[in-house]
């Protein structure tokens, strides 16, 4: 008998759990389904000999114990441009039965942030991070003259900070990522480097659903990599959606029985523009979107009261004034443009399906139950025409790029390679009901977006709502760390690491509290130099004209989320505590406004700004007068 000293310790929970492994990966071998005879017959003495484990040292809830000494696994679905009211479970009249069907097992938030942009977003996500200290205090696309060679302005995630992915991985997990990267090419800057075990990556900001095909001349061809290495084409059939979905279930698969938890950070493309799908996709609302976007706005509020995302009393934002009210469109003019929403619904839908055959295949392989699911968008919905902004003017060379390679303009051919469709500023509000602006845009249309959380950890009703918890997307990373047992460290590679912008959700999570934050945090942005700061239920905001005023505006959040009412004259002593926190941010985060902007010629190009008032002018809506049937007559005959 060996002696005490040379015994491994364990306790009767693991000895079960252990017990339990050997027995499952034996029936788990295709050669060990069927058991010969003598197996057979020694599989009741060794279910005995647990038996006796179990009656000699287990405690009673020692079984309990071992499962709960199982890590989560960790699944993160991020939209691209997903609006705060396209699931139906945010009030969208579009068919979401996968994503809702995560709402309804977990808790939605209305009161979640992240950038005005897509880059700025992410850097923050995977650093946990403000901005303008981990790279991406500007988009790379747009670095400012005054900004480029400035620590924090890099236009990709700096070596300064370290990663989400990188932590989790040094905490036993595996780390997988598909889909947008949009944080750098070089070999130090993708996805392998900064963390991630397996990844099937696009690195630019946007591209075909289809092939690699890109949007200017100097930029004809999109990058992706796939596990670290630089792709020289894709797979056969590929279409973005539901290839990263391919994809991260062959990742899963492969690591299946190893033990280790997985993280997945799912960064699908969709529904950002070009609006590429599969015919099958495209004609699910035909005519669904001819009644206009002023129409379709007012009922996504009405349902978002109803279900309780937005309180009762809630306004819409303005109609920006340069959208036309739908109703002085000819018919004809008013179905293309609601054929545009069309291919973003059915782009939503496809989405839903393919976060649906993920999650049925987690169902399959007994994952489900042991998965937190965090699903958002990564900004507000897309407003603005990209494609104008790349191709530029006739007589240019991305002009002509673009006639070459993005010419199929008809709209039966929309949605196939070689089309770009994008739906405008009129839908985008839609999208972002009830909220003001939207992407690039500091207004809430612009940073608040729709949150679902679910799994083991939620302990809070299912299908709740919360609508008190000021959340941001630096939160994510304080808050896995400690799902996963692991700490954020104040140095990594000998590098001292800036301190984390986030605070953790897991209280708030297990339904311990309401909010992650205190009246006393405060939020703030800055991109373009557009800029924010949010604090309790009171914001202040600084827009470049036209959308802007080019000064500070102050609103209450409380009371008015579609900021519509201005109460910096009112209000002067709020907006000047505000305006402190602003400089503290400023300071704190390196903050160097930019010099150059992508709005800089916004007001020239659009009309003057003008209030949008109900029924004005009323010549527009005046009908044709139909005088009282009885006074009616026929002109008299000549005398």
């Amino acid at each position: 008998m060996p002696n005490a000293v040379d015994v491994p310790i364990t306790t009767g929970a693991q000895a079960v759990r252990q017990c339990w492994i050997h027995l499952r990966s034996r029936t788990e071998r295709p050669e060990a389904r069927r058991p010969s005879r003598q197996a057979a017959l020694r599989l009741p003495g060794l279910f005995a000999l647990i038996g006796l484990l179990a009656a000699w040292i287990i405690p009673p809830d020692a079984v309990f114990a071992a499962d709960a000494d199982r890590r989560l696994n960790i699944i993160l679905i991020l939209g691209d441009d997903l609006g705060f009211s396209d699931m139906g479970s945010f009030g969208g009249e579009i068919t979401t039965p996968s994503l809702d069907a995560l709402a309804n097992d977990g808790v939605r938030f209305t009161n979640f942030y992240t950038h005005a942009t897509c880059s700025p977003t992410r850097s923050m996500l995977l650093s946990g991070v403000d901005t303008h200290l981990n790279g991406l205090g500007n988009m790379d696309e747009y670095t400012a003259p005054n900004q480029r060679g400035v620590p924090g302005y890099e236009g990709h995630l700096n070596n300064r900070i370290v990663t989400l992915p990188q932590l989790l991985r040094d905490a036993g997990y595996h780390t997988y990522m598909v889909g947008k990267w949009h944080l750098g090419k070089e070999p130090d800057q993708i996805p392998a480097a900064r963390g991630f075990e397996r990844d099937f990556s696009l690195l630019d900001g946007a591209g075909s659903y289809w092939d690699m095909k890109s949007f200017t001349a100097a930029n004809p061809r999109s990058t992706f990599t796939e596990d670290g290495r630089y792709l020289t084409k894709l797979p056969k059939d590929y279409y973005a959606t539901k290839t990263y979905t391919d994809k991260l279930i062959g990742f899963i698969d492969a690591n299946r029985g190893s033990g280790k938890p997985f993280f997945a950070y799912v960064s699908h493309q969709a529904p950002h523009d070009p609006f590429h799908l599969p015919r099958e996709w495209r004609n699910r609302h035909v005519g669904a979107y001819d009644q206009g976007w002023d129409a379709v706005r007012q009922e996504r509020l009405q349902r978002q009261i109803d279900l309780g995302i937005m309180p009762p009393g809630t306004e819409l934002a303005e109609r920006m004034w340069f959208i036309p009210d739908p109703i002085v469109l000819a018919p004809a003019s008013r179905a293309m443009l609601g054929k545009k929403m069309e291919l973003y619904a059915g782009m939503m839908e496809n989405l839903d399906h393919h976060v649906g055959r993920l999650v049925d295949h987690l169902k399959k392989i007994g994952e489900y139950d042991n998965t937190i699911f965090i699903v958002f968008g990564d900004n507000g919905a897309e407003g603005t025409d990209l494609f104008e902004m790349i191709a530029g003017s006739p007589g240019s060379r991305d002009f002509l790029f673009g006639a070459i390679n993005w010419s199929q303009t008809h709209p039966n051919a929309w949605g196939d390679p070689g089309s770009y469709v994008g739906y405008g500023p009129m839908w985008a509000q839609v999208s972002m009901t009830p909220f003001s602006q939207y992407k690039g845009w500091t207004g809430e249309g612009g940073i608040r977006n729709a949150l679902i959380v679910s799994g083991p950890n939620v302990k809070r009703p299912k299908g709740s709502i919360n609508t008190a918890g000021i959340m941001h997307v630096a939160d994510l990373m304080p808050t896995l760390l400690e799902v996963a047992g692991a700490r954020y460290p104040k140095t990594h590679e000998g590098r001292e690491l800036p301190p984390l912008l986030g605070k953790s959700w897991n209280r708030m999570l297990a339904g311990q509290a309401e909010s992650p934050r205190t009246a006393k945090d405060y939020l703030a942005w800055e991109i373009f130099g557009n800029r924010a700061v949010r604090q309790g239920d009171w914001k202040i905001r600084w827009e470049h004209k036209p959308l802007g005023k080019g000064e500070w505006e102050l609103f209450n959040l409380k009371t008015d989320p579609a900021e519509r009412q201005d109460l910096a004259a009112e209000r002067p002593d709020k907006l000047k505590t505000l305006l402190a926190r602003w400089d503290h941010y400023v300071k704190a985060n390196n903050v160097i406004l930019p010099r150059r902007n992508i709005f800089e010629t916004l007001e020239d190009q659009l009309p003057p700004r003008v209030p949008d008032d109900a029924g004005y002018p009323p010549l527009i809506y005046q009908r044709q007068f139909e005088p009282p049937k009885d006074m009616l007559a026929e002109p008299k005959p000549k005398p």
